[in-house]
């Protein structure tokens, strides 16, 4: 239960950091520095969490990573079920939040839906979305499989390697699906969106439910056969 409510924890403090942010100072196509802000938001807190919940849960704060992990052998299946309930819980605890401090405090959400993901920079297209979601989670899955192998031997430098990683995917695609990777961080912010009327988030959940766990899946699969 320790590493389950580590992973609870560590998803709801990477929804209120992250979201929050892009909440804060918006992730439009103009505001070049919302980008930056929003992507190291994400970035700093993985790192941040890595050292703080990794030695008790591994850090997955991501079903999609949890997945990889699983396929890799790391997780048993009940804890794989156990890790994944508790990173949505997080997720809806962490948009909880956030509902509070921007709803008592006034404070306007600049990207209209809790920084939600969403399909508007890909013109709608799901396919699109996808594709992206796949592409951007299997850079981030494989990185961490190559960090965290037992052969690496990357030591402490692996939290900064993946939270870095993190903020390289989220340059690129904050501005086409606003960057989910994580079926956890998508859950959250889309139920929240939906409860003040915004139902969009909710309607395109699967692509970033299902893109990210397929592209966990090709990069567990991938290194396991490059590592034979």
């Amino acid at each position: 239960m320790k590493k389950y409510l580590a992973e609870c924890i560590g998803t709801a403090v990477l929804v209120v950091l992250g979201c929050g942010t892009a909440m804060l100072v918006g992730c439009d196509a103009a505001n070049g520095s919302g980008y930056l802000l929003t992507a190291l938001a994400f970035g700093l807190t993985i790192v941040g969490m890595a050292y703080c919940v990794g030695n008790i849960s591994g850090c997955h704060i991501n079903p999609a990573v949890s997945l990889g992990v699983f396929m890799r052998g790391g997780l048993s299946l009940n804890d794989f079920i156990g890790y994944v309930i508790s990173q949505v819980l997080g997720s809806i605890i962490g948009s909880g939040i956030l509902a509070i401090i921007f709803g008592v405090g006034g404070v306007t959400d600049k990207t209209g839906g809790f920084g939600a993901n969403g399909l508007a920079g890909v013109n709608g297209n799901p396919l699109a979305g996808l594709c992206v979601e796949i592409v951007l989670t299997f850079v981030f899955v494989f990185t961490i499989l190559g960090v965290t192998s037992d052969k690496a031997g990357h030591g402490s430098f692996g939290g900064l390697i993946i939270g870095f990683t993190l903020v390289l995917v989220h340059i690129l695609g904050i501005g086409l699906t606003g960057t989910s990777v994580n079926p956890a961080r998508s859950f959250g912010p889309a139920l929240f969106a939906a409860f003040t009327g915004n139902s969009a988030p909710l309607a395109s959940l699967w692509v970033f439910i299902v893109g990210p766990l397929a592209g966990a899946a090709i990069a567990a699969l991938l290194y396991n056969y490059l590592e034979e």
